[in-house]
This record gives C-alpha cells, sequence and structure tokens, in this order.
C-alpha cells in the first residue's frame, strides 16, 4: 500500500498547487515588484525608485484613514456578525421551548422558515444590497427617515450616508445585514451534527439555555467559528467592502475620506489617478493587514480541539 504513495500524492498535487501559484502567489510577487517602481498602470515603460512608494505611503493622510477604517472593519465586523450568528443559529436548533410529545431539544417555532429568511439577502448580489439600502438611507425619500417621519419623529432626520460621522457605521450595517445569514445557516449545519443527548443531559443537570451555549454549542463549534471568523475578516478588509463603499457612498468614499477603506483607496489610485505603482504599494499594506489579521485570530483562538 506505500508503494509509489508519494508520487501518487505529488501527481494529484501539482496541478492544483501549479494553478495556485500562477494565478495567487505570481500576482503578489509581481504587486511587490511594481511597488519599488514608478509604472503609471498606463504605459510599459517604468523604472525603479526603491522605497519612494513606501516612504509617500507613510506620510499620506488617506492612506492612514482608510487603514483605520479597514482596521475598525475588521475588528467590528466579525464581532457583530458572528455573534448574531451564534444567537440566531442557536434560537434555530436549541433554543425551543420543548414540545409536548416532542423531543426535549428543539428549536423556536417556524424554524424552518427563518432559516429561509436569514439565508435571504445570500441571493441577492452585494451591489444591488448596496443600492438598496443607498435608496434607503436617502435623507429626503428614503424609507428610513420617511419611518421616522410617519411615527412622529420629524426632528430625527439624520444625513445618513451624508454624516460623516454616521457614514461608516451606515456601511457596515449594510454589510452586517448581508452576512449574517450565511453564518446562520453555516452554524446551523454545525449545531445540527451536535448529538441531542449532550444538551438533554445537560438540562437533566438543571444547565439554562446560556450554560449550554456557552460550555456544549461554542466549545464543540469553535473549528467552525474560528474559520468564520477569519472567512469575515478577509470579506470586511477585501471585495464586500469596496463594492459597498464604492456604490453606497458619495465620493466614493466620502464625505471627507470618513468612509475610504484600504481596497477603494488602491482601486482609485490605480484606475483613476493612474499611479498603479502606489496602488500596489497600498496593495502590499492591505496583504500585510489581512495575513495578520488571520495570524492573529488563528493564534488567539488555538485551544486543545474537542470531538464528540
Amino acid at each position: 500500500m506505500q508503494h509509489g504513495k508519494y508520487r501518487f500524492i505529488v501527481g494529484f498535487l501539482v496541478v492544483p498547487l501549479g494553478l495556485y501559484a500562477l494565478f495567487v502567489v505570481w500576482p503578489f510577487i509581481q504587486s511587490i515588484y511594481y511597488s519599488f517602481t514608478d509604472w503609471t498602470g498606463l504605459s510599459p515603460e517604468f523604472k525603479m525608485v526603491g522605497l519612494d512608494n513606501y516612504k509617500r505611503m507613510l506620510h499620506d493622510d488617506v492612506f492612514w484613514k482608510s487603514l483605520q477604517h479597514s482596521l475598525l472593519f475588521a475588528l467590528v465586523l466579525p464581532i457583530v456578525t458572528i455573534s448574531l450568528a451564534l444567537f440566531f443559529a442557536f434560537m434555530i436548533n436549541v433554543g425551543g421551548r420543548r414540545r409536548r410529545g416532542g423531543p426535549a431539544i428543539t428549536g423556536v417555532r417556524g424554524s424552518s422558515f427563518y432559516k429561509i429568511v436569514y439565508f435571504f439577502p445570500q441571493v441577492l448580489s452585494i451591489a444591488i444590497v448596496a443600492l438598496l439600502f443607498q435608496f434607503a438611507y436617502n435623507p429626503d425619500s428614503g424609507a428610513i427617515n420617511s419611518l421616522l417621519r410617519g411615527i412622529g419623529l420629524d426632528h430625527v432626520q439624520p444625513l445618513w450616508l451624508g454624516d460623516p460621522s454616521l457614514a461608516l457605521w451606515c456601511v457596515m450595517a449594510v454589510l452586517v445585514w448581508s452576512t449574517t445569514g450565511f453564518f446562520v445557516v453555516l452554524f446551523s449545519a454545525g449545531m445540527a451534527s451536535i448529538p441531542a443527548e449532550l444538551y438533554e443531559a445537560a438540562l437533566i443537570d438543571g444547565a439554562s439555555r446560556a450554560t449550554t451555549f456557552f460550555r456544549i454549542t461554542l466549545p464543540l463549534l469553535w473549528d467552525t467559528v474560528q474559520s468564520g471568523w477569519v472567512y469575515m475578516g478577509i470579506l470586511a478588509l477585501g471585495a464586500e467592502s469596496f463594492a459597498v463603499v464604492q456604490i453606497m457612498t458619495t465620493g466614493p468614499g466620502g464625505p471627507d475620506y470618513s468612509t475610504t477603506v484600504l481596497v477603494l483607496y488602491v482601486y482609485q489610485k490605480a484606475f483613476r489617478d493612474g499611479q498603479a505603482a502606489y496602488a500596489t504599494t497600498i496593495g502590499v499594506a492591505l496583504l500585510v493587514v489581512t495575513l495578520a489579521f488571520a495570524a492573529i485570530v488563528m493564534r488567539l483562538g488555538r485551544r486543545e480541539r474537542l470531538e464528540f
């Protein structure tokens, strides 16, 4: 059985690893190389400028603003999204009261319907979601301010996306709404695989629902939660945040750079300003931030693996 094992493994891995190196690793290497040049992205000609782009980046106020916003996204969005998803998934699978003649552990009434409702935003493109909320946040004719006027709160009419102190939080709320459902379904699948006998034994011993969550559900689901945390952080630092900010905000990235994130700043420098080399420099910074985030989450979330 051991004869030719390694040749067999290498034979299967060589193609996917080659594709990964070609389409993932090589572009990263190219980006790092171009960050040391003055390439505009519009001409094949460029020259080496050393660390000039990195020096410029360190003195760029917009870069530091966008970095701050990206770090806020990476910190707040996973915490809020994962927490809400765990709560909803727990209620759907374990949070219901025992019904006469039914199992001791069950979800709330209508749990199957709630799964569909929570997952519905995943059916919509993030561009569609951003456009819908852009209309909803309109201070004059949007649904939110219209609702406030309808219940007699005419004096409470925020500008929402036009207010620098609110715009970033409005964007975060959209991302939470659009991504929570995916993790609800993910965590529900994980909870469904936990033996009901564990919950039943805990309830017989007098454990509350909160105790069963923190002592049974969360430890047994921790690997899934950790993976979801990393995935949500990458979404918050990457494509999801770019799409929502690009579509919803004025500028985009405004007002007054209050919603600019690193990935949007990379796009603007490369395709709006014709500064591809500087854009790749910011992209390298974004790569470092993303890798650091994943490493920190994996390190802080490391714990003994529990099996059942």
